[in-house]
């Protein structure tokens, strides 16, 4: 789909200024427990299918969303692994936007669909196991892949700044 009218609107008016963008991502396996991502082919590193939550949708909707225009999947979301952003999920385009994530990341079950990009935004979409994970754009923790390790939610946090506090 692209950028929506929303961020159109807003980047007409700041231009590529840093805007904070809210998002959703999801973790979604195949039957082997590989995970899937996409290459958006314009250069950019690998990422999981994820996007931009818009106006008045909740983030696990718009997970749906973006999933399915990314991939041709139909997910459910099972399960909140995480929720990251801070400087270390500023990102800069190729077109020189420059926008900082809130990212909420999803475990996802396959309800339907066939992998297929039903929008430009994906060159390429492949599974891969977690050893053979590609190097991606943002910088997930590798625990948050452990399909063993995500019991509780990932908060991503500098424990220094709790302490700074006193």
């Amino acid at each position: 789909m692209g950028m929506s009218h929303y961020y159109k609107n807003l980047r007409e008016k700041v231009g590529n200024e840093l805007i904070l963008m809210p998002s959703a991502a999801g973790i979604i396996r195949n039957e082997k427990r590989d995970i899937l991502f996409q290459n958006k082919g314009n250069g950019e590193k690998w990422s999981l299918p994820a996007g931009a939550i818009e106006v008045g949708e909740a983030p696990a909707e718009a997970l749906c969303r973006e999933v399915w225009e990314e991939t041709g999947l139909i997910v459910i979301p099972k399960k909140l692994l995480g929720v990251f952003g801070g400087e270390d999920f500023r990102y800069k385009y190729p077109n020189g936007h420059k926008v900082e994530y809130n990212v909420y990341v999803f475990d996802c079950e396959i309800k339907s669909g066939k992998l297929s990009r039903i929008d430009s935004e994906s060159a390429e979409l492949s599974y891969f196991s977690f050893e053979d994970m590609p190097e991606l754009a943002l910088p997930y923790p590798n625990s948050l892949f452990l399909q063993n390790e995500n019991k509780d939610v990932y908060f991503q946090w500098n424990e220094q700044w709790l302490k700074n506090l006193r």
